[in-house]
């Protein structure tokens, strides 16, 4: 990646990492068609499990320009939508931010992060948070993944994570979860900005839905670019 690479690229990119396309490009599912829309271009994916004469006709309705609005619907999205199915079919969409670290958020905290090997050790002695399942927990605090986390805790718990929600050899995408009742203090934007900062040689992508409004402000809390909206067409 370089200073010169355009938006849909990246996001080209991103389609990859987040949804593991396959050797054809295709998604694994459940979605039956993802549509991500940059300022510069507009690129989609089918899923591998639409037929292949109807995934074709999809993606050659999807053609340039762009909406001069990220979050607008782009033109292509109804015809999609009725080629899969009609009213059968739903929409969500959401932003997505480019993380260009360093990182330098507002709220100082006391972030744990998984290249400290004394910090490896605190977390492990930490309580398991009750939405994670223990074989996650246990692939992510033994870094047995091979991805970085950094967390924030407090009163013996762990109250915020973010880590490496995918990873690959072109870029990783931030997952996010923050204790409700820690929420709003800026911990998640303190350990995306630790996180991100572990990251090397690869593009850093952080996404969030249409209406998670507190996600949106940790991308704004972090001033992160926006690089893009992504489309989701489900049956």
């Amino acid at each position: 990646m370089t200073d010169e690479t355009r938006d849909i690229d990246l996001l080209r990119i991103e389609l990859g990492v987040v949804w593991r396309l396959d050797e054809r490009g295709r998604l694994p599912g459940p979605e039956d068609m993802v549509i991500a829309v940059a300022s510069d271009g507009i690129t989609a994916a089918v899923s591998s499990a639409v037929p292949d004469e109807l995934a074709t006709r999809l993606l050659s309705l999807v053609t340039p320009p762009s909406p001069p609005a990220l979050s607008t619907p782009p033109d292509v999205l109804g015809a999609c939508r009725e080629l899969l199915g009609g009213e059968r079919v739903s929409v969500t969409g959401g932003p997505t931010y480019l993380v260009t670290p360093p990182l330098r958020p507002s709220v100082a905290a006391n972030v744990l992060r998984s290249d400290s090997a004394e910090h490896v050790r605190l977390a492990r002695s930490l309580p398991r948070p009750s939405s994670w399942e223990p074989d996650e927990w246990d692939k992510l605090t033994t870094c047995s993944a091979g991805t970085p986390w950094a967390m924030v805790a407090e009163d013996g718990q762990v109250v915020s994570i973010c880590h490496s929600a995918r990873l690959t050899s072109l870029g990783a995408e931030a997952g996010t979860w923050t204790s409700p009742p820690y929420r709003g203090r800026g911990y998640a934007a303190a350990t995306t900005a630790a996180w991100a900062g572990m990251l090397q040689g690869v593009a850093v992508f952080y996404s969030t839905s249409a209406d998670n409004h507190s996600s949106q402000r940790v991308a704004q809390r972090l001033g992160l670019r926006p690089l893009g909206w992504f489309w989701h067409l489900t049956t």
